[in-house]
C-alpha cells in the first residue's frame, strides 16, 4: 500500500547537516523501529516498557510509543473502526520513522492487527530500519489476564470492532522475531530481543 500523498503543494523534503551516520557515531548504536504486534493483554507494553528500560541503562537513546498513550493526543480524534484503525497505525508509523532518523530506538506497542497497515509502515521505512516482533499469546489467556477489563465488556457487547472477539486479527506471516509471553518471563523475552538487536548490529554487544 502506497503513502499518502501529501495535499499540500509547493512542497519539497529538507535535509539537514547533521546525516544518520552522524547521530549513529554520537548514540554509539543506529536508529530502529522495534513493533511490537499482539493480541490485547499479550504483553506487548510490558515488553516495550522492560526493553526501554534495559536499553537506556546500556546508554542507548530508546522510547516507547504506546497505543493507549499515543490516543491520548496524536490520535485523539481516532476511533476503532477498521479505517481509523489503519489511520492510526500510518501516522504512527510516520513519528516512529521521524524517531529513527533522529537516531533513536523506536519500540512501539500498538495492536495493528491487519497485516497491509504493517506492511504500509514497513515500506515507510528505509531498509533494516523496521523489526517486527509478533508478541504472541493465546486468545484464552489473553482473555484470562484481561487487565483492563476489555475482554469481558466485549464479549457483553459494550465494545465493537474488539480484536480477537467482534474483530480480526491477522496474524505476521514473516516477522523479524516472535515472542511466546505465554512460555516465557518478560526478563528472559526482553533479554532475548537486546541479542536479536546485538546479533544484527543495531547494538554493541
Amino acid at each position: 500500500m502506497p503513502r499518502t500523498s501529501p495535499k499540500s503543494t509547493n512542497i519539497q523534503w529538507q535535509h539537514g547537516l547533521v546525516t544518520r551516520d552522524d547521530r549513529a557515531r554520537l548514540s554509539g548504536h543506529r536508529g530502529v523501529t522495534i513493533w511490537l504486534t499482539g493480541l490485547s493483554g499479550s504483553g506487548k507494553s510490558t515488553l516495550a516498557r522492560q526493553l526501554e528500560h534495559k536499553l537506556v541503562q546500556r546508554n542507548v537513546r530508546a522510547f516507547v510509543l504506546d497505543g493507549d498513550n499515543i490516543r491520548h493526543g496524536l490520535n485523539s480524534d481516532l476511533g476503532f473502526s477498521p479505517e481509523e484503525r489503519r489511520e492510526n497505525i500510518r501516522r504512527i508509523g510516520e513519528v516512529a520513522k521521524l524517531f529513527v532518523n533522529a537516531g533513536v530506538v523506536c519500540i512501539t506497542a500498538f495492536i495493528s492487527p491487519y497485516a497491509s497497515d504493517r506492511q504500509q509502515v514497513r515500506a515507510i521505512h528505509d531498509d533494516g530500519d523496521f523489526i517486527e516482533i509478533h508478541v504472541n499469546c493465546p486468545l484464552t489467556r489473553c482473555e484470562a489476564r484481561d487487565p483492563k477489563g476489555l475482554y469481558a465488556k466485549a464479549r457483553r457487547g459494550e465494545i465493537k470492532q474488539f480484536t480477537g472477539i467482534s474483530a480480526p486479527y491477522e496474524v505476521p506471516e514473516q516477522p523479524e522475531l516472535e515472542i511466546r509471553t505465554d512460555q516465557e518471563e518478560a526478563s528472559r523475552s526482553t533479554d532475548r530481543v537486546i541479542r536479536f538487536l546485538e546479533e544484527r548490529g543495531y547494538l554493541s554487544a
